[in-house]
């Protein structure tokens, strides 16, 4: 129950450029990204190479918030190899006009706290414990047409920040199926969502890292 409301917590924070360590953590993500380019400010043309509609990533961060950010950071510290590979769109037969990397990667943000927030949570007062495993908390997913499922999402602090990485690569994964194109993008993010929940619904899930596509991340 306190990973889950560390995790709420987390939620709520705005993204506030005028505090440091938001600051830091959008520097990290640059460093990340472009390790041999220096940027010259927070604010700066350079940013939309990454893929942020303007000069100023901050005004992107409304919709997910601080955690849109670190959720990206992650991705970059855990699995820089996937995290370059749809950067720079690496992978497949892309197409002429491809999603904004760093603007699509907010969205997936927004999509997760949705999906586990305001349609999940409240289904049975929140947490459910599952007896043989004490220690873990499980969070209840409903899915249309479907009974509940029981992930094991809050079993750490990082968890949340796993999904991400699992669901990015996911979208991308569908994005190259669907040879989709940036007019396209509403309707894989929507073909993603309905194959995370299928995910989700498995038997034998015990951990993030038994979903299926987390075969498609490489570090």
């Amino acid at each position: 129950e306190e990973c889950l409301q560390r995790l709420q917590n987390r939620i709520d924070i705005a993204y506030d450029s005028s505090i440091p360590e938001h600051q830091e953590a959008l520097r990290a993500l640059w460093n990340a990204a472009f390790p041999e380019e220096e940027l010259r400010g927070l604010i700066s043309e350079q940013w939309k190479e990454m893929g942020w509609q303007g000069k100023d990533p901050s005004t992107d961060f409304r919709g997910g918030g601080f955690i849109s950010l670190e959720n990206l950071l992650f991705f970059a510290t855990n699995f820089p190899k996937s995290f370059k590979d749809l950067l720079w769109k690496l992978e497949g037969d892309r197409s002429v006009w491809e999603y904004p990397f760093a603007v699509a990667g907010v969205n997936i943000t927004f999509m997760l706290i949705q999906m586990l927030d305001l349609e999940a949570v409240f289904l049975f007062q929140v947490i459910v414990f599952n007896p043989t495993l004490p220690f873990i908390s499980k969070l209840a997913v409903k899915v249309e047409n479907h009974d509940s499922a029981f992930l094991p999402l809050i079993e750490n602090e990082s968890a949340f920040d796993l999904l991400y990485c699992i669901t990015f690569k996911l979208m991308d994964h569908q994005w190259l199926a669907m040879r989709a194109s940036y007019m396209d993008f509403n309707t894989v993010m929507k073909a993603t969502r309905r194959q995370l929940e299928r995910e989700l619904l498995l038997e034998d899930i015990t951990r993030l890292e038994d979903l299926p596509s987390y075969s498609l991340l490489t570090r």
